[in-house]
Parts: structure tokens; C-alpha cells; sequence
């Protein structure tokens, strides 16, 4: 789905996450535009992937406001579902479902658009199963549709998250790390790929390599202890501004545990 020009996909205002009384995220204002590609960098335990988590309705702030895509968070049942079905998401454990096979993986991709009892059957047309083929060719894996996803490699099975993508057409796409784990060639490869999915999309990626920016973004947000440090365009970017970040960051936080998700207005159904 095309995005307009000009049209707000995110916006933060005053956000604020705690944890074990702390405050670990903390965001006065964020405004990223339909269509804009934007990285998050930052050093381990700077608030990077729970940023992630609040925009797509995971988690939720102990305060302030979070609108994506026209939709103020929380959002309970009906909404929420219409959210997740117009973002997509490319996870470091990739929430692949190990025991099916490519194609299958791929075909959830469709699920927010086909509900009812085709989508709880899992029960595809000629023309989804069509298309889901046509994605897995999009990213290289069309030879290995019948294969369970267990038995690739990992950046097989990252191209199955992206070719997922392809077959759910997002408005939005959130990216944890999505190279992580993998070689520097993968690497490359799969930044190519995501960027494609991206098209006529909002991208919003976390990236642990800066060598990897220019593939995924045109504009980089610094977070440093859950602030932001900085909000530029990727070519004003320096070496110094990504030192800054890193530089006497506490690596080894210790850990936070994040409480299981039971309520079903913040989950709703998937």
C-alpha cells in the first residue's frame, strides 16, 4: 500500500518506559514521516528494541502519547488487529514457525487480510498461494518452499521473514537488528532485500552496523541511556556522533525482566 507524502506514520510525544523503577526510555518528541526509512542505533540496553516494542503495540508506556499510522496506542481487539495486519515486523528470533515450511511461513504473511475461517483453517486460494511463490522468488528462496524452515540456514530464514513481508504488504515495517547473526556477504544481501520490501513502506530499523546505514536509512536516530542524543540526516551523520553513543555507555545493564503479555487488549490476536 502507497504511502502519502506528507502524511505522519509515527509520532511520540513525552513517552516514557519503566522497568523495575527505572526509567529506561524516554522520548519527548518523534515525528517520522509515510514513506521515510529511518535507522536506530545506540549502544546494548539504550532503549533501542523497546522503542520497537511500544510502536508496535507490545508493550505500553507508563506515559505519554503514541500515534502509528492514525492509530493512538493502546488499542484493544478489532483495532489493534487492523494495526498488526498494517505493520510488519522482521525480529532478531524472526518468529518464524519452525515446524512449517517456507511457503507456509510465508502465507501468515496473509492472514490479516483473509480472517475468518479461512484464516484460522489456514486455507489459501490459487491466487495466495500464487502470490506468496512469486515472494519467495523475490528473495531468492523459490527451490526451497517446500522445505521446513528449521532446516535452513539463518539467512534463508531471514529472507523467509522478508518474503512474509512481501506477502503481507505493510504500511510500516519494524526491523530488529535484521542482520544480526549473520555474515557480512548475508548481511548485505539481506539489507538489499528488506530495503526492496520496503518500497512504497515506512522503514524504521534498528542497526548494530554502521557500515549497514546507508543500505537501510536516510536519516539516523542516536539513543544514548534511553534518550535520544541526536536525530539527522544519514549523510551529516559522523564518526564522532556514533562514538558519542557508545562512549562510557554501561555495555552490561543489568538485566531487566519484562513481564509475560497476558492482557488481551495489548496482544489482541495475531
Amino acid at each position: 500500500m502507497k504511502v502519502g507524502a506528507g502524511d505522519t506514520a509515527i509520532e511520540l510525544r513525552n513517552v516514557a518506559w519503566t522497568a523495575g523503577g527505572r526509567r529506561l526510555l524516554h522520548v519527548e518528541q518523534l515525528r517520522i514521516a509515510a514513506g521515510e526509512r529511518v535507522a536506530i542505533v545506540g549502544a546494548n540496553g539504550a532503549g533501542k528494541s523497546t522503542l520497537l516494542r511500544l510502536l508496535a503495540g507490545f508493550t505500553l508506556p507508563a506515559s505519554g502519547d503514541i500515534e502509528v499510522l492514525g492509530r493512538r496506542l493502546p488499542l484493544c481487539g478489532a483495532a489493534l488487529r487492523g494495526l498488526r495486519t498494517d505493520v510488519g515486523q522482521v525480529l532478531q528470533g524472526l518468529h518464524l514457525v519452525q515446524r512449517l515450511t517456507a511457503l507456509d511461513n510465508v502465507l501468515i504473511g496473509a492472514l490479516g487480510r483473509i480472517g475468518g475461517w479461512r484464516g484460522w483453517a489456514r486455507w489459501h486460494t490459487a491466487d495466495d498461494i500464487a502470490e506468496a511463490m512469486a515472494a519467495l522468488e523475490r528473495v531468492g528462496l523459490a527451490a526451497h518452499a517446500a522445505a521446513r524452515v528449521d532446516r535452513l540456514s539463518g539467512g534463508e530464514r531471514q529472507k523467509v521473514a522478508i518474503a512474509r513481508l512481501l506477502m503481507q504488504r505493510p504500511r510500516l515495517i519494524l526491523a530488529d537488528e535484521p542482520t544480526a547473526a549473520l555474515d557480512p556477504r548475508a548481511a548485505e544481501e539481506i539489507c538489499k532485500l528488506l530495503a526492496a520490501a520496503a518500497q512504497g513502506a515506512t522503514l524504521v530499523a534498528v542497526v548494530h552496523n554502521p557500515a549497514l546505514l546507508p543500505r537501510l536509512a536516510e536519516r539516523v536516530i542516536g539513543i544514548r541511556e534511553g534518550c535520544i542524543a541526536f536525530d539527522l540526516p544519514l549523510p551529516h551523520v559522523g564518526p564522532e556522533d556514533l562514538a558519542a553513543l557508545y562512549r562510557n555507555a554501561t555495555e552490561a545493564m543489568a538485566p531487566v525482566v519484562v513481564p509475560e503479555l497476558a492482557d488481551s487488549c495489548l496482544l489482541g490476536e495475531y
